[in-house]
């Protein structure tokens, strides 16, 4: 790890972070009940993630440096994904007593999350000899 690699992701945190913002400004008209900005936001950066990731492997299609991967993959994908707003809308919905608003947003976020990679996965390893593998280092797997 080296002082460079550390300011590559910073900056990818940084540009996704000012990205998951201008998306939930945009989606705030549609989110007065269900935060479907957070799940918009976590559903595409799932769907970034699957493709980015299979896409771009050492042995891939389109292979980049691993800097390069962790500036999406880490830096990007982590700065834009929201897990801690969804965790706290979660909890806001709960103790206002929407028991079903909560319930829609935790499986309607965690079920288009795994379908976004999976399908993001799915779309790269067709270009990319069908390769079943997403992470090249485990850094990535914890991003």
């Amino acid at each position: 790890m080296s002082l460079f690699t550390c300011l590559l992701i910073a900056l990818g945190g940084a540009l996704g972070t000012i990205a998951r913002y201008l998306v939930s400004v945009a989606t705030r008209p549609i989110s007065q009940h269900i935060p479907w900005g957070t799940i918009g936001i976590n559903v595409s950066g799932s769907f970034v993630i699957g493709l980015f990731g299979t896409l771009t492997l050492a042995n891939g299609r389109f292979p980049v440096s691993e800097n390069t991967r962790l500036f999406v993959m880490i830096g990007l994908c982590g700065g834009y994904t929201t897990f801690s707003s969804f965790s706290l809308q979660t909890l806001d919905l709960l103790r206002s007593g929407a028991m079903l608003r909560a319930s829609v947003n935790v499986l309607g976020s965690v079920i288009l999350c795994i379908l976004a990679v999976g399908l993001g996965h799915a779309i790269a390893a067709r270009f990319n000899d069908h390769a079943v593998q997403i992470a090249q280092l485990d850094i990535e797997e914890r991003g």
